[in-house]
């Protein structure tokens, strides 16, 4: 962690509490007409629509799956049996959210170039258990043949 955030943090800065800007989604990947952020609702474990094809969801582990309904909401009101997996710091949310997704019979895509802190160990651990190690350019052409 940089100084700064460091600094932040060790002052008592309010960083990504409900209601905080911190906790909201980032401008550039927000849609333009998405709703505010319903924080009493997806604390209490509802999933929150926030475009045609883009949901919210409060995870209160590492895991995505861990205490949630992902799992349900994407097999019964999704249909939904393949996951492609981006994100930061691979060793602590994405890596357990992928462990998680395996044990619930999801496919798996991992896009290794579009996450951050990846190493070599547990790319082959990941490919072990089935999951499909890609890099960006070759999710793109994947999808593309669909």
């Amino acid at each position: 962690m940089d100084n700064c955030r460091r600094e932040l943090i060790e002052n008592g800065n309010i960083i990504a509490e409900p209601y905080s800007k911190g906790a909201d989604l980032v401008k550039e990947i927000k849609p333009k007409d998405a709703d505010e952020l319903k924080y009493e609702e997806l604390l209490e474990g509802e999933i929150q629509t926030i475009s045609n094809i883009e949901w919210v969801l409060y995870k209160p582990r590492w895991g995505a799956f861990y205490q949630t309904k992902l799992d349900e909401f994407l097999k019964n009101e999704l249909d939904i049996n393949t996951l492609i997996f981006t994100g930061c710091n691979f060793p602590n949310c994405p890596r357990t959210s992928i462990y998680e997704a395996s044990e619930r019979d999801f496919r798996i895509i991992m896009v290794e170039d579009a996450m951050s802190g990846v190493y070599v160990k547990g790319l082959e651990e990941l490919k072990n258990i089935g999951v499909n190690v890609l890099n960006s350019e070759q999710v793109v052409e994947e999808i593309k043949h669909l």
